[in-house]
């Protein structure tokens, strides 16, 4: 459940409390080569085979937004995906072999921050510049849906180690899937373990599991997601967190769920995913019109997101997929294989994890 939590929200964060939007992930770690780690893996283990086809991406389903229209033909050619998200315990692997530190365990740096906000913004109280990111808090009672700020907190000591923050851990959790991570730790991860994120069109392609248009992962009924995906609980109304359910509202461990027609776990609900591509909310039309099918999409060169255009802080974005627990009927209805988010790529959160994949070599 993340609708506009970018750039110039996450900026408002940074004055406020020092939230941590960090430099490029080269400069966080040590060796990050992947030859010496990958050599000892079976080079598909824990993968599924997706094999090669044509869809229909984005969707004219009632459900679907605007960002997921028109719907075109794309193809895809056969590549590995990740049967789950990347785990807690294979994060910390890579952590102790490089001795990589996440963007949120990094103090941010004003000058980095200062060209994401308006020109003439006072440097903060350098005490508020500390490691730390974005955390779900709730709601104790129904509050207006048009202000997120109700219910997220930028919290100092929150990472992937404490995703709660100081006072949480990930002991016990390592077939959960790791979070608090931004789109520059997962390349980061990608690049040691000698994979790559997917496309935007490799992800649809591949959470569809083989149905055509089907509005769910499953098929077209909504009836009985909470037996098919981790998402917001049905007793509850987003984003209110009652003391019956409040244990029921989080990460769950992977492969939890059934798995798609592909035998890919979590593609709905638990965490939202990050991919490969920039965001760009009228990206399907730029690539609709074609009687052909386009061939293996890429990414837009640039990033454009209305909610944000023409900004000061209209920084680029990465493209999310898949819904996380906190999805919601009456909010976010993300849990879909064709809905799309932007999020700002420097901005970890308690509900954004990643999955690799690795193309098929004939």
């Amino acid at each position: 459940m993340l609708l506009r939590i970018g750039a110039r929200q996450a900026a408002v964060a940074v004055i406020v409390a020092g939230a941590s939007f960090s430099a490029s992930y080269l400069i966080a770690c040590g060796d990050l080569s992947p030859a010496r780690h990958s050599a000892a893996l079976s080079a598909h283990a824990g993968m599924v085979l997706v094999p090669a086809g044509a869809f229909l991406m984005g969707s004219d389903s009632k459900l679907a937004r605007a960002n997921e229209r028109p719907v075109f033909r794309a193809s895809v050619s056969a590549f590995w995906m990740d049967a789950s998200d990347v785990t807690n315990a294979q994060f910390a692997a890579f952590v102790r072999a490089t001795g990589y530190r996440t963007t949120a365990e990094r103090k941010p740096e004003w000058e980095a921050l200062r060209v994401q906000l308006p020109p003439g913004v006072p440097a903060p109280d350098p005490a508020l510049l500390v490691p730390g990111a974005m955390v779900f808090k709730g709601t104790a009672q129904t509050v207006p849906l048009d202000d997120w700020s109700r219910w997220w907190a930028y919290v100092a000591g929150a990472d992937w180690r404490h995703p709660q923050g100081p006072g949480s851990d990930v002991d016990g959790k390592d077939d959960f899937p790791v979070v608090q991570v931004s789109w520059d730790d997962a390349q980061a991860y990608a690049h040691w373990i000698g994979k790559r994120l997917p496309t935007e069109a490799e992800w649809e392609y591949a959470a569809r599991g083989g149905l055509t248009q089907a509005d769910y992962a499953w098929g077209g009924d909504s009836a009985d997601i909470h037996t098919k995906a981790n998402v917001f609980p049905s007793q509850g109304q987003f984003p209110v967190v009652q003391a019956a359910y409040r244990l029921r509202v989080g990460t769950q461990p992977v492969k939890s769920y059934a798995a798609n027609g592909y035998g890919l776990f979590d593609m709905t609900g638990n965490v939202w995913q990050w991919t490969a591509d920039r965001y760009r909310a009228d990206r399907f039309s730029q690539l609709a019109g074609s009687a052909a099918p386009v061939a293996d999409p890429a990414g837009p060169a640039d990033s454009y997101d209305p909610d944000e255009a023409g900004s000061p802080t209209d920084a680029p974005k990465r493209v999310i997929r898949g819904g996380s627990f906190l999805c919601d009927e009456s909010y976010c209805r993300s849990y879909r294989p064709s809905a799309r988010r932007g999020a700002d790529p420097a901005n970890p959160m308690s509900h954004i994890g990643f999955r690799l994949v690795l193309p098929a070599v004939n």
